[in-house]
């Protein structure tokens, strides 16, 4: 797996669609890539496709000078696409200098350069290849948790990278969340191009197996998305036939490594030049971002317990919809406050949206009625954690999710919380 920043999917995984569509390859838009395309002068060579984002393709590929397989990052052409990798560049250079040793568990960027094709100019970027996403093992285990030794043997690869990031460069995440953290290897060792003796594609070789013709891109998507529509109708058929019961046992998940690193720094920002509008995505937002408080790097750290909670129950802490009468953030701002207790006037008050959620008294002016659900007894009622464990894991975690940004632990500090040691 790699990365990709702006609105990430992996290939067959994260999200609803299949692929990126045919409509995003033109002028301006995504690169046509196909097994066997050469960068960089030749030296690296594209072998299959690890994901998409809005922004950009992720391409497994092979460095012929280093002899190592490399993830490479092809951004869309266009000129704001352009500018944000520009950005991206700066920000895991900065990363890549301040860590020689690349023990900071944060994504190494190994090369960057333009690639001229038919839809446009487009900057790519090459980092280290890495393994799947946490994401990828909390739906593994099927979404039942990992159990608390795992939880926190990730908690402080994790921890070790904000520290980095947050106290060693000035860098704010803004998008930390399970899918923007990679495993170091793959789940699956064969999807592991090192660890499954996988033979470098050195040629181009896109041909029609039936008739020895050359078949265009187009093509090939369309026989693709065929293939995969076949496969979706059989798993179907077959769940019937007893296979669903199959799924829902939990797998094992002893042998496979936790280390991990920090990726995607396509919305990452300096901390003393912050981006203007919403950061984060939904389910892991800070409460002074919805209500427009600005932020700093504690707004990381509210996601980072976010992340915490769903490694250890497989379901996310804050699941907000839209409900009659009230928005989103409104439904948000109250699940927060039905786990975490009445957030205080000061802070309630304190953003520039305040008054469109807020009385002047501090209470929701749409939710009138909370039900208050404190964190541990959620941990034991709805997850089945015992006492002690649900103590244990509340005690670390409500500290990160003071509604009082300034009054967070830092990563450096939570590295030193008895609950990880």
């Amino acid at each position: 797996m790699a990365f990709l920043g702006n609105g990430y999917c992996s290939s067959g995984s994260e999200g609803e669609d299949e692929d990126e569509g045919m409509e995003g390859y033109r002028k301006g838009g995504y690169h046509a890539a196909r097994p066997g395309d050469r960068f960089a002068g030749g030296r690296f060579v594209a072998q299959r496709k690890l994901g998409w984002g809005n922004f950009s393709t992720v391409w497994l590929a092979y460095d012929t000078l280093l002899n190592r397989f490399v993830a490479l990052k092809i951004q869309k052409s266009a000129r704001d696409y352009a500018q944000a990798a520009l950005h991206e560049i700066e920000l895991l250079s900065a990363i890549a200098k301040g860590d020689p040793t690349n023990s900071k568990n944060v994504v190494q960027l190994l090369d960057h350069f333009k690639h001229a094709g038919p839809n446009g100019h487009h900057v790519c970027l090459v980092t280290e290849f890495l393994g799947d996403s946490l994401l990828r093992l909390i739906r593994y285990n099927r979404n039942k948790g990992i159990g608390l030794s795992r939880v926190k043997e990730i908690c402080r690869s994790v921890l070790v990278g904000l520290d980095y990031l947050h106290r060693e460069l000035g860098i704010i995440h803004t998008d930390l969340k399970p899918e923007n953290v990679l495993l170091v290897s793959t789940i699956n060792p064969s999807k592991d191009p090192v660890r499954s003796g996988f033979t470098p594609i050195l040629e181009r070789t896109v041909s029609n197996q039936y008739s020895g013709s050359v078949i265009s891109f187009s093509e090939k998507m369309l026989k693709m998305r065929a293939r995969r529509a076949v496969a979706k109708i059989s798993l179907r058929r077959e769940s019937l036939g007893g296979v669903a019961a199959e799924m829902e046992k939990e797998r094992s998940l002893d042998g496979i490594s936790l280390k991990c690193k920090i990726v995607d720094f396509g919305n990452a920002c300096w901390g003393s030049q912050q981006l203007a509008g919403e950061i984060q995505t939904r389910q892991y937002r800070a409460p002074e971002v919805i209500i427009g408080a600005g932020y700093s790097y504690s707004a990381d750290m509210w996601s980072f317990a976010c992340m915490a909670f769903e490694l250890a129950t497989g379901e996310v802490l804050f699941a907000p919809k839209t409900c009659q009468g009230c928005s989103e953030d409104e439904d948000h701002l109250a699940l927060m406050m039905e786990t975490l207790g009445k957030m205080p006037k000061k802070i309630a008050s304190s953003g520039i949206r305040s008054k469109d959620y807020f009385d002047r008294h501090g209470d929701l002016k749409r939710i009138r009625r909370l039900k208050f659900w404190p964190l541990e007894r959620l941990l034991v009622q709805r997850y089945n954690f015992t006492e002690p464990d649900a103590q244990g894991l509340a005690d670390f975690l409500r500290p990160i999710l003071d509604f009082t940004p300034e009054n967070r632990p830092t990563a450096a500090a939570c590295l030193k919380n008895p609950w990880l040691n």
